[in-house]
């Protein structure tokens, strides 16, 4: 598959398949930070890459059928247009709902690479517009599915936090998420919660990266103060998406300094920051991994690690998860510790990727014998939390 430039068009506040996502876990025996992440979505993936997260609670393909008044229009939007299928969607969810609409989006990415491609953003659009029909974000949840990283849900939490506004989202803030249940294992609907709040002030702020994440120090817990980081982090990025279309500017973004903001953010956000901009920097490389690996060389400790990493995470992803490929390009650095995060990296996106365990233990028995047990302890760890 060739390597292409995140496809990802952004209408109100639209993601691309981005780094999906960070879920930060404390590992209690190596007292470290676990980031679970699920990758920036490279145009042109494949149908089983958007559908490998689970799919509970939407309606399928089938079932939908003899639903009356809907009948699946393999002809709407010939013209191809982002917009228009936003628009197309928008409306589908409004007349039929988000199951209707979900199972509509599953069959036309199987048949359509543009639909595949901005799958993500384009579930933001049903949720978004099925948030309006629901006073519980966890109703609203039960109505869709995890399809293509979890776009559903942070459309959800876009529009939940669009209808309460700014100064009752400021005082309820900590609520929002309080009837999602798995807080305490910290589940990963309560992060896609959480993380979708991170969406939400984004959309809110008007792309305001700092407001939003002042906005997040608002929450409780180091956890979910994170989780919503990594949410505005993302959206900054898959706003990179637009500029080729709309002729904008990207007020937190610099074309010829693809570290910023990370570089300028306080040392709290610094981590989550740094966890996707390598897709940002690949972007504006044209995936030129060998110079993206140089930037996160020079990027002062303890966060080089952190973009090596991210790092792993899109070499995996622009690698197909191919374990031969994957490996070589981890190794691009020749320097031993940008390849063990590169390598980190990897295998967990390979496991948010199929979530299991087996594809990663093939690509750790892959890599150079000195990172192999490395390699199938952060597998094992990883893996757990799912």
């Amino acid at each position: 598959m060739k390597e292409k430039t995140l496809k990802i068009i952004i209408i109100l506040v639209l993601i691309a398949g981005t780094f999906g996502g960070f879920l930060v876990y404390k590992n209690s025996k190596e007292n470290a930070l676990v980031s679970k992440n699920l990758g920036f979505q490279p145009e042109g993936t494949m149908v089983d890459q958007a559908q490998a997260v689970g799919q509970k609670g939407a309606t399928e393909t089938a079932e939908i059928k003899n639903i009356k008044g809907y009948t699946y229009d393999k002809t709407a939007c010939d013209s191809g247009s982002y917009l228009c299928f936003a628009d197309y969607y928008k409306k589908l969810t409004a007349a039929f709902g988000s199951k209707v609409a979900i199972a509509d989006i599953k069959e036309r990415a199987a048949e359509n690479s543009g639909v595949l491609g901005n799958c993500h953003p384009l579930m933001h659009v049903i949720g978004r517009q099925a948030a309006l029909s629901y006073d519980k974000v966890s109703s609203a949840f039960l109505a869709g599915d995890s399809y293509c990283w979890s776009g559903y849900y942070h459309g959800i939490m876009e529009g939940m936090i669009l209808k309460m506004g700014k100064d009752r989202l400021l005082s309820d803030l900590n609520n929002i998420c309080s009837d999602i249940p798995g807080k305490a294992k910290y589940s990963f609907d309560y992060f896609n919660c959480v993380h979708g709040i991170g969406h939400g002030v984004m959309a809110l702020s008007g792309d305001e990266v700092l407001d939003s994440l002042k906005s997040c120090d608002i929450l409780k817990g180091d956890w979910e103060q994170n989780s919503c980081y990594g949410g505005v982090f993302m959206q900054n990025i898959i706003d990179s998406t637009n500029v080729a279309d709309t002729d904008n500017i990207v007020k937190y973004l610099k074309p010829n300094e693809p570290m910023y903001p990370c570089n300028i953010v306080g040392d709290k956000y610094k981590s989550q920051c740094y966890l996707g901009q390598s897709s940002y920097a690949l972007q504006q490389t044209g995936y030129d991994f060998k110079k993206v690996f140089d930037m996160c060389q020079a990027v002062a400790e303890p966060y080089r690690d952190i973009c090596n990493q991210s790092m792993g995470r899109d070499v995996a992803n622009q690698s197909s998860h191919e374990p031969q490929l994957t490996k070589n390009r981890c190794d691009i650095p020749n320097e031993t510790s940008a390849t063990t995060n590169c390598i980190i990296g990897a295998v967990k996106e390979i496991i948010s990727y199929y979530h299991s365990d087996t594809q990663a233990k093939v690509f750790c028995n892959t890599v150079d014998a000195e990172y192999r047990s490395m390699c199938s302890n952060v597998a094992t760890s990883y893996y757990s939390y799912f």
